[in-house]
């Protein structure tokens, strides 16, 4: 069986990020699940790693979820993060542009350039084309876009001017505020977008509804227990929550609604 959680392992993070496996790990197997890895997949091929038949737990995108691993993975849980931007199992991304940017709002950035993560990120992309398609009334609203291969490495852009404007996953935002501020130096908020839940843990496609009961008990656990407060703390997790797989719907009513208004990219 394989592991990973991918979604927001900043450097800075690793030490928590294997405490909260080890807490997991130790779950599972005290719910009878057997063959749990000692140790997270690091640096998975995405998406052919969440596409595994022994994929046992991992995090991926709603994005993802909704279109390369529909019908493919099953959902687990949706975790819940103590971040601005957050409420219950759902987040929000946040516009970041520089300090000194004289934009108020995003109607201000037309023509501008953009910086994005992945074409398939809902937080980095997808929420970003939907609010700039209802700006650019059947025309383009940013002149370029360039990808950069990550939610820090946009932000990065920003700061050096290469983009004038990014989209960033509020959790990802509020991780940096805490372990690596000097990332953030330089930029501001400009504003949130819709939220959408939060980024799923999922297993395998073929598991069944009794692995999956047994994965939601285990993480009901480490959740709990008091051995991992620190490790939760460092990664902002308050909880996860059993969403219907239908939650995520928001993500295609976002692409809807931009390839209605003529948008399918962001420039």
């Amino acid at each position: 069986m394989r592991a990973s959680l991918p979604m927001y392992d900043l450097p800075e993070l690793a030490a928590a990020t294997a405490a909260w496996w080890d807490g997991l790990a130790r779950a599972f197997r005290t719910e009878g699940i057997a063959e749990v890895p000692d140790r997270l997949t690091a640096c998975p091929p995405l998406p052919e790693h969440w596409l595994h038949p022994d994929l046992l737990f991992s995090q991926t995108c709603g994005y993802p979820l909704t279109h390369a691993l529909s019908g493919k993975v099953r959902l687990v849980a949706t975790p819940c993060y103590d971040a601005p931007g957050c409420a219950g199992p759902s987040y929000r991304s946040l516009l970041i542009v520089a300090e000194d940017s004289r934009a108020g709002t995003l109607e201000g950035l037309r023509g501008a350039r953009c910086a994005f993560n992945s074409v398939d990120s809902q937080s980095g992309y997808n929420v970003l084309r939907a609010m700039a398609a209802l700006l650019a009334r059947g025309d383009r609203f940013f002149g370029e876009a360039i990808r950069t291969g990550s939610h820090r490495a946009s932000i990065a852009a920003v700061r050096s001017g290469a983009a004038e404007i990014c989209a960033v996953d509020c959790v990802t935002h509020a991780l940096l505020a805490r372990h690596a501020p000097a990332a953030l130096a330089g930029t501001r908020v400009l504003c949130e977008t819709p939220a959408a839940p939060s980024l799923p843990y999922v297993t395998a496609g073929e598991a069944d509804d009794q692995l999956i009961e047994r994965l939601r008990s285990g993480l009901k656990h480490a959740l709990a227990a008091p051995s991992l407060a620190a490790a939760r703390d460092d990664l902002l997790i308050t909880g996860a929550e059993p969403l219907p797989l239908d939650a995520y719907d928001v993500t295609l009513e976002m692409e809807n609604t931009a390839s209605a208004a003529g948008s399918a990219t962001l420039a």
